[in-house]
């Protein structure tokens, strides 16, 4: 057989709850006749270190550069327990150095881009609600569960010594360790020289010990001319795939770019104006959404907990806190570096294979990024509380919410696109973005089952499939049809909004059971990506050492 090159990691990635030490970096390896199943499981990543230009920044802000990036360290810790438990223990159980680190990349035993498979001898299949319930608890046994704190995304829910079930809060289960979060947090707040950020972090710090964030949400909200920036926390519910509640803990530490930035700013003031537009009725889109909302690029330099755990987000859209969002907005974080890395090394080649070539000329950074970006400003479009008093989108569609919202970000962020490019404020063709569009579904596809995101795309494709947006032809390649692809759009917008605004839980449902599924036709697609060795997802070489 041919030699085979193997990445398989430079550095560690992650720390371990009571393992401070870095493990010994994995060199790179010649395999000669065969390759491992774990080693081929870790060609699905490819490295990429994460860098910036400091040149700009304050002697201040390169002193709180160590301290943000230890306070992150620590998220992969508490991560690490609300994903599996004792990560300690169960890297000592096995001795295979590749399935090692592909444990450490998946915080846990379980195969983020196939759908939660054990890769590990020995290890059952991974429970919904991950750690954040006992293994043994029923949904008739949660709901029927007395306590006015079990909906808190900031608990854990778990049995006391007669076997009843109780809650515990993040701040006393994780004493020590937000505490210290709480101490660095604070020391990085003396060095601030912007007021907006040095309130935020002491805002943060508190939280940290009591669990009420939305304080230094606001504050976050508030902060315009920083150029450091850290994203700390139990923030994205995705990872409680039992009921979508329970947070999980992680962390981004940030460098604006503010060229970049600058070029963005206007975008988020369209968003009233493109909310009265949505291709719905009227009483979906009631909602104003704040105007208060920025939108930035960024260089991220280092990743923590939930974010860093299998495919790796490449934009953030926050708070998820319904009030603030309807009061302040959000703030739509571009990572730039991470974008450009993913496009580079799997987008391009996924075209190369997928796309028809009389249309590859069309899968564009620019596009890519664009659609990145509104992808994430489209989160504050549409409804955030059903129009039938069945509370919030979120809790009313559980543990569905997170894909559904995910689909719905997608969808209207190319209708963002759309609008805004007939008004004239986009540049570029047309067909670039929607080819690139086209060319994200199968990368994101790619992510599996397991991942909101992942889902949300395969809906997606099922529909554009029946819609006629894109066609297939005889080498295998795909076209898209433009006009189609439009129609389809505005139909799959109309759908998603009004699942979401009736708070359509057997709806939600159903359509992920008829559309949320790889057809064989498609899986024989993305195997042709596997075996042009084209990568999944990317893994960070970062840390103080990569900035300096």
């Amino acid at each position: 057989m041919k030699k085979l090159i193997l990445l398989l990691i430079a550095i560690v990635l992650f720390s371990c709850e009571n393992n401070k030490v870095a493990r010994k970096p994995i060199k790179q390896v010649t395999v000669e006749d065969k390759i491992t199943e774990m080693e081929l499981k870790l060609n699905n990543y490819i490295s990429f270190k994460l860098t910036s230009n400091t040149n700009n920044l304050t002697e201040n802000e390169r002193k709180m550069l160590p301290i943000l990036i230890n306070a992150a360290k620590i998220m992969n810790d508490l991560f690490w327990y609300e994903a599996y438990g004792d990560c300690k223990q169960l890297l000592d159980s096995v001795t295979d150095e590749a399935t090692k680190k592909y444990i450490e990349i998946n915080y846990g035993p379980w195969d983020r881009l196939d759908g939660n498979k054990a890769f590990v001898d020995g290890i059952n299949e991974k429970p919904l609600g991950a750690n954040y319930y006992p293994k043994n608890m029923t949904k008739v046994e949660f709901e029927a569960f007395s306590d006015e704190t079990k909906l808190s995304q900031y608990t854990f829910i778990r049995r006391d010594s007669l076997g009843k079930l109780t809650t515990i809060p993040y701040h006393k289960q994780f004493k020590e360790k937000v505490a210290k979060v709480s101490m660095l947090l604070m020391e990085a707040s003396m060095l601030a020289e912007d007021l907006g950020l040095k309130k935020y972090l002491e805002l943060r710090s508190l939280a940290f010990l009591d669990d009420n964030y939305q304080a230094s949400d606001l504050a976050w909200m508030d902060m315009k001319t920083n150029t450091l920036d850290i994203v700390i926390g139990p923030i994205e519910t995705y990872e409680d795939q039992l009921f979508g509640i329970k947070a999980s803990h992680e962390a981004y530490v940030l460098i604006k770019d503010q060229k970049w930035s600058a070029k963005l700013a206007r975008f988020a003031t369209f968003l009233p104006e493109l909310q009265k537009g949505l291709p719905v009725d009227s009483i979906y889109k009631a909602e104003i959404p704040g105007t208060d909302s920025d939108l930035n690029a960024y260089d991220v330099v280092y990743y923590a907990g939930d974010c860093n755990a299998g495919s790796k987000t490449i934009a953030i859209n926050l708070p998820n806190d319904e009030e603030v969002q309807l009061q302040k907005g959000t703030r739509r974080l571009q990572l730039k570096n991470a974008m450009k890395a993913k496009f580079d090394n799997i987008m391009l080649p996924i075209s190369k294979v997928l796309i028809d070539s009389t249309q590859q000329k069309y899968v564009t950074f620019d596009a890519f990024f664009a659609n990145t970006m509104f992808h994430e400003v489209a989160h504050g479009l549409g409804i955030k509380n059903t129009i039938n008093d069945k509370g919030t989108v979120r809790n009313s569609l559980k543990e569905l919410a997170s894909a559904l919202e995910e689909g719905k970000a997608d969808i209207l962020g190319l209708y963002m696109v759309l609008q805004l490019h007939k008004k004239g404020e986009l540049d570029g063709d047309i067909k670039d973005y929607m080819t690139t569009f086209m060319a994200g579904i199968f990368r994101s596809v790619r992510f599996g089952a397991s991942s909101a995101h992942g889902k949300a795309n395969m809906i997606r494709f099922n529909f554009f499939k029946e819609k006629g947006a894109f066609t297939k032809n005889k080498f295998g390649t795909y076209t898209v049809n433009y006009n189609k692809m439009e129609i389809a759009m505005t139909e799959l917008s109309e759908l998603i909004l009004k699942l979401q605004g009736n708070g359509d839980y057997n709806g939600v449902a159903k359509l992920v059971k008829e559309k949320g599924i790889i057809s064989p036709e498609l899986q024989s697609d993305l195997n042709k990506l596997s075996n042009s060795n084209i990568p999944v997802d990317v893994i960070f070489e970062q840390g103080i050492d990569m900035i300096q």
